[in-house]
């Protein structure tokens, strides 16, 4: 029972910070709770890192199902709370936070153990390490391309069940929605590249067919294909959104769909 307190406390912090939010929303001026918010998350960062260190890495590598859930929301978290010391994104945790809680308790509830070999191996680890942080990364741009979807319809005047405050300019989200992708494909890039030698490296072939592989293929396509667009005939608006969750969807069938099979469904 004293092993969930901090899981519990985490879950709270991040539910808590989340639930006031949409309550400032409503009776005052959010930003004026925006340091509060930040001091606050910071904490329940801080603990969800420790849950993680202690989850992965106390005997060797556990890259369980649910500590890669949990793992790439402290990364989509933190990678938030980074972009809102600058950018005024407040309405995007409302989104992030809430499943954050619930795979910090997924954690502790599953408590799979998923040690990967080749832990010695600084390849595999350069090639671990790269993924897990593009997936973040295309999680992120995930959840702001949600926001974009949200905020168009508010600027065409369309019912809403939520309201969400403090917009910055559409032309300034999709600044940033492209930069996150375009560092998130970047970061794919090296994963494919690295995953390839490693094969290579261990079974003497650069590229197994499978599932895992091909999504991650597609999806590569898929997100190349609008910055090309971007570049070429100036892409935004929904049809920078279609292609950025499309991406994301066939990027969480080649990882976490993958994971989620094997141990969850098939107990391997």
């Amino acid at each position: 029972m004293v092993a969930l307190i901090p899981f519990l406390l985490t879950a709270l912090i991040y539910s808590l910070v989340a639930i006031d939010f949409w309550r400032s929303v409503k009776t005052s001026d959010p930003a004026s709770r925006r340091k509060l918010h930040s001091r606050v998350l910071a904490i329940g960062l801080l603990l969800h890192a420790g849950l993680l260190y202690n989850a992965m890495f106390t005997e060797g590598l556990n890259l369980s199902f649910d500590n890669a859930l949990s793992a790439i929301a402290w990364l989509t978290v933190l990678i938030y709370w980074v972009n809102n010391l600058r950018y005024p994104l407040q309405s995007l945790q409302a989104f992030v936070l809430p499943p954050a809680a619930f795979f910090v308790l997924l954690q502790y509830g599953m408590h799979e153990n998923h040690v990967l070999p080749y832990l010695g191996n600084p390849l595999f680890m350069t090639h671990l390490v790269i993924a897990i942080l593009a997936y973040s990364l295309f999680t992120f741009a995930a959840l702001h391309a949600g926001l974009m979807a949200f905020a168009e319809r508010k600027l065409h005047q369309k019912s809403s069940l939520s309201r969400l405050p403090e917009f910055p300019p559409i032309i300034v989200m999709e600044k940033l929605l492209f930069r996150v992708i375009a560092l998130g494909f970047f970061l794919l890039t090296l994963t494919l590249l690295s995953g390839a030698l490693f094969s290579e490296q261990i079974f003497g072939q650069a590229l197994k067919f499978n599932h895992k592989n091909l999504f991650a293929i597609i999806s590569w396509l898929v997100y190349g294909g609008l910055l090309l667009g971007r570049q070429a005939y100036g892409w935004r608006g929904k049809t920078a959104i279609r292609w950025t969750l499309s991406g994301f969807v066939i990027l969480l069938l080649a990882y976490a769909g993958t994971k989620f099979v094997l141990e969850v469904l098939l107990n391997r």
